[in-house]
């Protein structure tokens, strides 16, 4: 089933027509639970990788133990809670029962597990430009891979990713079992599988990176709105309604948000770099950008479609990776906002 952004509430170019030239077009990816196969376009899903081609792994990962949870400890902790909030139950018992609990706790990432050899790096992502026409990518190429190290990095206590790109029709020996890490370090890094529906939305730049004059100018449009501060009166806002959308998404604006923005170029070469993918674990915060065919979802949020890959980057944030724009060989740049 397609994913369908519902119309903004307002046209913000027409209230404000310098934004106009700032508008870009990104793809929401509307990640769904799915069985996805090495030939869709997916989140957590299998990729479609070369069986002759060594499976990546992390080299700062590489001893003989690390403190984390197995993934299939995970993947059922997962299950079990979910299957748990739907059960009817007496005020004050326990969600869970003592043998639930005790495969829960299982799942903890603070044991220390065996682990043979470097981490391999897990499936995040896959796209076809077959599914994304507008995907970004190098001549003679149609699909981006992106793997990452399920543990945090100490240079920005994130997962460190990689990025592959292929010319699909070129793998015609598939691997069948890509190796997968005996410990996760953290488990909000291990997604569950997705397929994707992509569509094509129009966003303007966060506040953060309007001139001033007209942040300004927008504030006090928002402020007009609600001249008597009432926190319960639902009204419209710039930044969370009308400029960038949440979710995972490809291409668009970066989502700014705790930080100001600041200078991002190209380690090698200096050029500027360019948005080329958001992942967070919530798809939408605002209701402006729920689904239409979600519409109807009451249940809670976090075991919802709103949170179907079960990302979480940061207690909440998003991890954006941008290319340079003068060459993708060149290594990428995450950011966390």
């Amino acid at each position: 089933m397609s994913r369908t952004t519902p119309p903004r509430p307002l046209d913000v170019a027409a209230l404000f027509p310098e934004l106009a030239p700032l508008a870009r077009t990104a793809v929401r990816l509307h990640p769904r639970p799915s069985t996805p196969t090495v030939k869709d376009s997916s989140i957590g899903g299998p990729l479609l990788w070369p069986a002759d081609e060594p499976w990546p792994t992390c080299a700062d990962h590489d001893a003989p133990t690390h403190r984390g949870a197995v993934p299939d400890d995970i993947r059922q902790r997962r299950r079990i809670i979910a299957e748990a909030w739907t059960r009817p139950r007496a005020k004050g018992a326990d969600l869970l029962t003592a043998e639930e609990r005790e495969i829960v706790d299982r799942a903890d990432t603070g044991r220390r597990i065996p682990q043979d050899g470097p981490v391999p790096l897990i499936p995040v992502v896959q796209l076809y430009a077959a599914d994304i026409p507008t995907l970004p990518r190098p001549a003679g190429t149609d699909l981006l891979q992106v793997l990452w190290c399920p543990f945090d990095h100490e240079e920005d206590y994130l997962p460190a990713a990689e990025l592959y790109w292929r010319a699909s029709a070129d793998v015609t020996d598939p691997l069948a079992a890509p190796p997968e890490p005996s410990v996760i370090g953290n488990d909000d890094y291990l997604p569950e599988p997705c397929l994707l529906h992509p569509e094509t939305v129009t966003e303007y730049p966060a506040p953060h990176e309007l001139p001033e004059e007209l942040a300004d100018r927008i504030h006090a449009w928002e402020d007009e709105q609600n001249p008597d501060e009432e926190d319960d009166v639902d009204v419209v806002g710039y930044q969370y309604d009308l400029s960038v959308a949440p979710g995972c998404k490809l291409g668009g604006h970066g989502p700014w948000s705790f930080s100001d923005p600041f200078p991002m170029s190209c380690s090698e070469c200096g050029s500027d770099v360019r948005p080329l993918l958001t992942l967070d674990g919530t798809e939408w915060g605002s209701e402006s950008w729920r689904p239409v065919e979600d519409a109807d979802y009451t249940g809670l949020h976090f075991l919802g479609p709103a949170c179907a890959t079960q990302l979480n980057i940061g207690r909440g944030y998003n991890l954006q990776i941008y290319v340079c724009a003068a060459s993708y060989d060149h290594p990428h740049v995450q950011n966390m906002q």
